[in-house]
């Protein structure tokens, strides 16, 4: 018998438009700029009832990132699993990675560098850290004596290791061993940050202490190309994370896990978090792949999902060029601390901006990288377990396009 296929076999899960995880990202980028917007930037000094309770809200914005690692991890390690007995597969993987990732972060070190030295942002860029910047060592720059100078490019340091390191695992390990490392790696990154903690070392965003959350996207990958029945395999990693998730916030809470305070606090949510993540993305594939799909198809997020790697880079350096204009030409509109109705009027504006910004960059500068990706037709060699070995003329795509886009 002989079958062609694009995606792992026995797994509806798998589809060439994942479109619920455009949701996700749309979520979690929304949950990343309501946090730099309003908790992370004012407090709550001032503030009572409604607006208390709102900005109270997005103080736990921050999380937004360790949903994006757990997609991240999921979306390229399905990528590599899909694609590791072709001759090309480091040199594809990286060349489109590179598409994607490269020309927008490049422009926006660039653009960050005209801000600051112009004055329309209101911080200092050093050469150092555009150097370290720009071979993806930002989160790292604290170890080299060269401060953070701008916040949001630690996380794409952590993918980018990530992208380096991991496909050579995943080329020369079985299925079942890719699930095995990558309980290693989480397993040690909860490990270093319980040693970093003991000796009072303040960690950061540092990969190896980082990237358990790519690990877990990672599993969820792998268990949903499982030979026989994925999605109940999947259904049990499910259950198996928020069990795990909740067991872990259950244990840290007198020790406030929620706050970050003490050690198992501090080492404990991270991992926590991760795992609640993951299983949020298993159950959004089972859900996606269900009756109820129009739960977790929600256009709005769908459309922010699919320029979020944009707003994520740039949305804070929008909103300081706003906030430096609106100082200059109308001061009467520059929020302080407990004037909401103010914060809520800069937030529309700098964030519609930031919108429309990113969007027209998709479009029109992004867009012409990605279509490089699409190559000539090839032979693909695709064969599955007890059959023949046949060969498709045309580029398998597993899931849908790059982290965050």
């Amino acid at each position: 018998m002989t079958r062609t296929i694009l995606f792992a076999p026995s797994s509806p899960l798998l589809r060439p438009q994942m479109t619920e995880l455009d949701t996700l990202r749309g979520i979690a980028v929304s949950l990343v700029v309501l946090f730099h917007s309003f908790g992370f930037l004012y407090g709550l000094k001032g503030l009572s009832g409604f607006p208390k309770i709102f900005v109270a809200l997005t103080m736990s914005g921050w999380v937004g990132v360790n949903l994006f690692f757990v997609l991240s991890g999921f979306l390229i390690t399905g990528i590599l699993l899909d694609t590791k007995i072709r001759m090309d597969y480091y040199g594809r993987f990286y060349v489109r990675r590179a598409l994607r990732i490269l020309p927008l972060y490049y422009a926006v070190l660039v653009l960050l560098l005209v801000l600051a030295r112009t004055g329309l942002v209101p911080r200092h860029v050093s050469w150092s850290f555009l150097g370290l910047s720009a071979i993806y060592l930002a989160n790292v720059t604290t170890l080299l004596g060269v401060p953070m100078q701008y916040g949001v490019l630690w996380s794409l340091a952590v993918e980018e290791h990530f992208y380096l390191l991991w496909p050579a695992a995943v080329r020369n390990l079985s299925r079942r061993n890719v699930i095995l490392c990558a309980s290693a790696v989480a397993l040690l990154c909860l490990l270093l940050r319980m040693l970093y903690c003991a000796l009072g070392i303040t960690g950061g965003g540092y990969t190896w202490l980082s990237a358990d959350g790519l690990a877990m996207g990672a599993m969820l990958a792998a268990f949903a190309r499982a030979p026989v029945d994925a999605r109940k395999q999947v259904r049990r990693f499910v259950a198996l994370a928020f069990a795990g998730g909740l067991t872990m916030l259950i244990i840290g809470a007198p020790f406030g896990i929620f706050l970050a305070r003490h050690f198992l606090g501090l080492t404990l949510r991270a991992t926590a978090i991760d795992l609640f993540f993951a299983s949020v993305v298993g159950l959004t594939l089972l859900i996606g792949t269900s009756r109820w799909k129009s739960f977790v198809n929600l256009r709005i997020f769908q459309f922010l999902g699919r320029i979020s790697y944009g707003v994520y880079l740039a949305h804070m350096l929008v909103f300081e060029v706003v906030a430096h204009l609106l100082d200059r030409y109308w001061p009467g509109l520059q929020p302080a601390a407990g004037h909401f109705s103010v914060m809520v009027l800069q937030f529309s504006i700098a964030g519609s901006s930031t919108i429309g910004l990113t969007y027209l960059s998709r479009c029109y500068f992004e867009e012409p990288f990605l279509r490089l990706k699409e190559r000539p037709r090839i032979a693909v060699p695709v064969q599955l377990p007890g059959s023949v070995l046949e060969v498709k003329h045309r580029e398998p795509e597993t899931v849908t396009s790059a982290v965050r886009g």
